[in-house]
C-alpha cells in the first residue's frame, strides 16, 4: 500500500550477502536485479480492491475481531469441548422473547460494523419497548438491515449498548430481551400514531402472533422507519398500501379509506391528514397473495399490545356464525386428517432420534479407527490421587530431591501437565523433563552425567573451532598446511564420550573431513547460523552479546555433530528458551540435543510434517464437522497449512516468552500423562477457541493466516491449555466409550 516492496527488495539484493545463501535468488547477479524491476511496476499502481474507504469494517483486525467478539461472548457460551455432543440441534428462533437464539448477539454486533454483507437500513436509539408485562418500558436501539436474499429487524436494550450492565448475569437477562425478526416471517404492521408520541408499530407474523410494540420518540422516525423498510423491499416486494409521495414533504402516509362504525366506507378529510391515525400495512413479497386480507387482523389495529384469543381460521365456521369456544360440523371433518398428521409427525422424530443414535455410533466408531493412535488409552484423573492444578511446587521438588522415593515420576509428570512448573525451579525440573537427567538417577550420578556431558561439548567445540579456522584461512594456504592445524584436534565417539580416539581412526576421520565439499558444507551452515543469531530475539532482554555468542557456540556444535543434517532456519528459536531458563552453555546444549530427537522429524528433512498435517484434518471433522465444512467451501484449506510454523517450533513464535515455557513444559509431560502428540490439542485448541470468529467472518485461507500473524503473541495460554487438556480427555472419552 505504502508502494515501497521493489525499494525493500532492491536493497535486499544489493545486501544480498548478508541476508540469503549463495543458491538464492536474490544473491544471483543478474536474476536479483531483475526481480526486483519487475516489482516497480506493481508498486506503481493504486490497489483500490485491497484497502476500500471503509476497510476499518470490511477488513477488521483480528483484535477487532476479537472485541467484537468478546462483546457478545457472556451470551454465546461454548458447549465444552468435553461434553459430549447432541445429536439432534435445537432449532434456532427467530424472535421469540422466550427462546435464546445463540445467533441474536453476534448478529447485532456486526451490525454495528458496517460490512459487505449487510446493509443498515435505519437505526435509531431510544426506542422503547415493553418485554414483559410485569416490567416496564425499557429504551434501545432499532435498526433494519438488509442481505442478497432478507431483511432483519434487531432491537437490543440500551444497557448492551453502552455497557452499563453490572454482571454476567445481568447481562444475559438483558440478552433475553433482545430481538431479532426475519421481515419475511411478518405479514401485518400495526401503526398507532399518538399526539404526544412519536408512534407505535405493531408486528404481527404469519401466525397471528403480535411482536411487543415498538414505540419510537419524537420526530418522525416512524414515518422514516416505513420509508427505509418500503426502500427495502423493493423491487421484489412492496408495502400495501404504499406510501405516499408529496411534493416538498418526500414520503408521507397514505390518505386510507376508513370503515364507519356502520360498516361503510368514508375518505380521510384533508383536515384530517395531520391529526393521529391508525393504519395497517401489508408486506407484499413474491409469492404472496395479494387478495386476502384477514379480518380479524384488520380489526385489531386499535388493540395494539393485549393479546387476545385467537379467533377460528375456519372460513366455513366464521360464515355460519359458529362461536369461537364451539367446534362446527365443519372442523369436526378435520379431526381424522389431525389425527393422521400427529401420527406422522411421531414417525418422523422417532426416526430421526433413531438416525442420529446410529449416526454417533458410526461417529465413535471412526474415532477409534483414525483417532486412537493420538491419545494415550488410560484416562489420567487430575484429582487423584490430589489435585494437580497446582502444579509442580518448590516444596514438593525439594522433598523430591531429597528423596527420589518420595514421589512417582508419573506423578511428577502429572502435576507438570496439568499445573506447569513453578518459575522458580523450572532450571532445575527441566533437564530431567528432557531426558538429560532420569528421573530415578541419585545425585552422584546425575554429577557424573554432567561431568560426561562437559566433556564431549568441549571436545566438539575444538573441532568445529578449528574448522572454523581451516575454513577461513584455507584461500592462500597451502593444503598441507591445513591439514597440519586440523591435525592437532581430537574427535572423540559420540556415544562414548570418550576424549581419546586411535592415531588410525583419526587419520581416517581428518581425510574424510578435508574433502572439499566438507568444508563448503560447514561453511553453508555457518553462514546460515550467523544470519540467525544475529537476529534471534534481539528485543528480548537475556540475549547481550555474551549470551548470543553462547547460543552460537551451541548452535555450531549441535550442527557439527549433525552435519548430514544441518542447521535449518528455526532451529534457533527452540534453543533460545532452553538457553534464557538454563543459563548455562552445556546444559543448554545436551537439552537441545534431547529436544531436536523430537523436534527435528518437523523440519524438511523429515515427514513428521504431514503427518501433523493429516491429524489435523481427521481431529476437525470429527470433532467440529461445521468448521470443518467452512474450510472446505472457502478454498478448501484443510490442508492446514497455516499450522507449519505452529508445528516446526512448538508455537514459539505464537506466544510470548513466559507463555511458551509453560506451553513446552506441557508438550513434554503430555507424553506420559496424556498423548504423544499434544501439540495437535494445541493447535486445535487454538482454531477451537476462535472457531466463532472464523465462522462469523466467513474466513478464507488468506484470512485464516491473517489473523493468526496478527493475534501471536496475543492469545490467552491458560485457556488454550485448559482447552487442549479439554480436548484430549474428549476424545479418550469417545473413544472408551465403546
Amino acid at each position: 500500500m505504502e508502494k515501497l516492496l521493489d525499494k525493500i527488495v532492491m536493497y535486499l539484493v544489493e545486501n544480498s550477502s548478508t541476508f540469503y545463501d549463495s543458491e538464492a535468488i536474490l544473491m544471483d547477479p543478474v536474476d536479483g536485479p531483475i526481480l526486483a524491476s519487475l516489482l516497480v511496476g506493481p508498486c506503481a499502481l493504486e490497489y483500490t480492491k485491497v484497502k476500500t474507504a471503509d476497510h476499518f469494517w470490511t477488513d477488521p483486525s483480528a483484535d477487532e475481531l476479537v472485541q467484537r467478539h468478546r462483546i457478545h461472548s457472556g451470551h454465546c457460551r461454548q458447549d465444552s469441548p468435553s461434553r459430549r455432543p447432541a445429536l439432534i440441534q435445537k432449532r434456532q428462533s427467530s424472535g421469540s422473547m422466550e427462546d435464546r437464539p445463540i445467533l441474536w448477539a453476534r448478529d447485532y454486533v456486526e451490525s454495528l460494523h458496517q460490512n459487505n454483507r449487510a446493509t443498515l437500513l435505519f437505526g435509531k436509539n431510544n426506542v422503547l419497548v415493553q418485554p414483559r408485562d410485569d416490567m416496564e418500558a425499557i429504551p434501545g436501539y432499532l435498526s433494519l438491515h438488509q442481505t442478497a436474499d432478507l431483511m432483519t429487524l434487531k432491537w437490543t436494550p440500551n444497557q448492551l449498548m453502552n455497557g452499563t450492565v453490572a454482571d454476567d448475569t445481568e447481562k444475559s437477562v438483558y440478552w433475553d430481551f433482545a430481538m431479532t425478526i426475519r421481515l419475511e416471517e411478518i405479514v401485518y404492521l400495526h401503526c398507532h400514531q399518538q399526539v404526544d408520541s412519536g408512534g407505535t408499530v405493531v408486528l404481527v407474523s404469519q401466525d397471528g402472533i403480535q411482536r411487543p410494540p415498538l414505540r419510537f420518540p419524537r420526530g418522525g422516525h416512524l414515518l422514516q422507519f416505513l420509508t427505509c423498510l418500503e426502500t427495502g423491499l423493493l423491487p421484489h416486494g412492496q408495502l400495501d398500501p404504499p406510501l405516499w409521495s408529496q411534493r416538498g414533504k418526500g414520503k408521507v402516509f397514505p390518505k386510507l379509506r376508513k370503515r364507519s362504525p356502520q360498516g361503510s366506507v368514508e375518505s380521510v378529510s384533508d383536515k384530517e391528514e395531520d391529526e393521529a391515525t391508525d393504519y395497517v400495512f401489508r408486506i407484499l413479497l413474491p409469492g404472496t397473495p395479494s387478495d386476502f386480507v384477514a379480518p380479524e387482523l384488520m380489526d385489531q389495529a386499535v388493540n395494539m399490545w393485549h393479546p387476545t384469543p385467537r379467533k377460528s381460521s375456519c372460513f366455513s365456521c366464521s360464515q355460519n356464525g359458529s362461536p369461537v369456544g364451539s367446534l362446527s360440523n365443519g372442523c369436526n371433518q378435520d379431526r381424522a386428517p389431525l389425527k393422521l398428521l400427529c401420527d406422522t409427525m411421531k414417525y418422523q422424530i422417532i426416526s430421526r432420534a433413531f438416525y442420529g443414535w446410529l449416526a454417533y455410533c458410526r461417529h465413535l466408531s471412526t474415532v477409534r479407527i483414525h483417532l486412537s493412535a493420538l491419545v494415550n488409552p488410560t484416562i489420567i484423573d487430575p484429582n487423584v490421587p490430589h489435585d494437580a492444578r497446582g502444579g509442580l511446587t518448590v516444596d514438593v521438588w525439594s522433598s523430591f530431591l531429597q528423596d527420589c522415593s518420595a514421589y512417582d515420576e508419573h506423578e511428577l509428570m502429572r502435576m507438570v501437565y496439568y499445573g506447569g512448573v513453578a518459575p522458580t525451579i523450572r532450571k532445575e525440573v527441566w533437564p530431567f523433563l528432557l531426558g538429560h537427567y532420569h528421573f530415578d538417577m541419585t545425585q552422584k550420578r546425575r554429577l557424573e552425567v554432567d561431568k560426561q556431558v562437559r566433556a564431549y561439548y568441549e571436545q566438539t567445540m575444538k573441532e568445529w573451532l578449528g574448522c572454523e579456522a581451516i575454513v577461513k584461512q584455507r584461500e592462500g594456504e597451502k593444503h598441507a598446511e591445513a591439514i597440519a592445524k586440523c591435525n592437532s584436534v581430537e574427535r572423540p565417539g559420540p556415544v562414548q564420550r570418550d576424549s581419546t580416539i586411535s592415531t588410525d581412526v583419526r587419520g581416517s576421520y581428518l581425510s574424510h573431513l578435508m574433502r572439499q565439499e566438507q568444508l563448503d558444507l560447514y561453511l553453508l551452515n555457518l553462514h546460515r547460523i550467523d544470519k540467525d543469531v544475529r537476529r534471534c530475539d534481539r528485543t528480548y532482554w537475556y540475549f547481550t552479546p555474551a549470551n548470543l555468542e553462547k547460543l552460537r557456540n551451541i548452535m555450531c556444535s549441535y550442527v557439527w555433530q549433525h552435519l548430514e543434517i544441518g542447521y535449518v532456519q528455526g532451529m534457533c528459536d527452540l534453543l533460545a528458551p532452553l538457553l534464557v531458563i538454563l543459563d548455562d552453555e552445556v546444559m543448554a546444549f545436551s537439552c537441545f540435543s534431547e529436544l531436536m530427537k523430537r523436534m527435528n522429524q518437523n523440519f524438511p528433512h523429515g515427514g513428521a510434517m504431514d503427518s501433523h498435517f493429516a491429524n489435523m484434518r481427521s481431529l476437525i471433522q470429527i470433532l467440529d464437522s461445521e468448521l470443518f465444512e467452512l474450510m472446505q467451501m472457502n478454498g478448501d484449506y484443510t490442508h492446514f497449512y497455516f499450522c507449519y510454523r505452529w508445528f516446526l517450533l512448538d508455537f514459539k513464535r505464537e506466544m510470548l516468552y513466559d507463555d511458551v515455557f509453560s506451553v513446552w513444559e506441557s508438550i513434554w509431560a503430555a507424553t506420559y500423562t496424556s498423548s504423544t502428540h499434544f501439540v495437535l490439542f494445541i493447535a486445535l485448541a487454538l482454531v477451537e477457541m476462535y472457531r466463532d470468529i472464523i465462522l462469523e467472518n466467513n474466513m478464507d485461507f488468506t484470512d485464516i493466516i491473517k489473523f493468526f500473524n496478527e493475534m501471536a503473541e496475543h492469545h490467552n495460554i491458560p485457556q488454550v491449555l485448559t482447552m487442549a487438556r479439554d480436548l484430549v480427555l474428549k476424545v479418550q472419552t469417545l473413544i472408551e466409550n465403546k
